[in-house]
């Protein structure tokens, strides 16, 4: 079985309420994937695909699902992410969803369902996609 992701979204852009809480809630998220914010202002933060800001109406219900390295990711974004301001909606445990599947849930300062998931033993042809101009 072959299974293809990363090549559907370029960014997500979420609109937030209190942009000082959603950047404190996402840089906890962030560093325990060790991603980078690479640009960040008083009016929005940004980090690999994701795009904060508060310009317009707050982004509502949506779920965003990061990759885990592992199962001990999952647990740290759950902590980390609780600690940080956000609510538990799910503790890190196995799901149905299939063999292997380890994810926990949490919701951001804005009640958007942000997710971890470790899918178990994979390869990974790359560790991300390199633009190059």
């Amino acid at each position: 079985m072959e299974l293809h992701h990363g090549r559907m979204f370029d960014h997500v852009h979420l609109q937030v309420r209190d942009l000082e809480a959603s950047k404190r809630f996402y840089r906890a998220v962030l560093e325990v994937m060790g991603i980078p914010v690479f640009n960040e202002s008083e009016r929005h933060l940004a980090a690999d695909e994701l795009f904060l800001s508060n310009d317009r109406e707050p982004t509502a219900r949506v779920h965003l699902a990061f990759q885990a390295k592992d199962r001990e990711m999952v647990h740290r974004f759950h902590q980390a992410a609780v600690a940080a301001g956000g609510r538990d909606n799910g503790a890190p445990g196995e799901r149905s969803y299939h063999p292997g599947y380890y994810a926990a849930f949490v919701l951001d300062p804005d009640g958007n369902n942000i997710e971890m998931v470790h899918h178990g033993p994979a390869k990974r042809s790359a560790p991300s996609v390199v633009y190059t101009w």
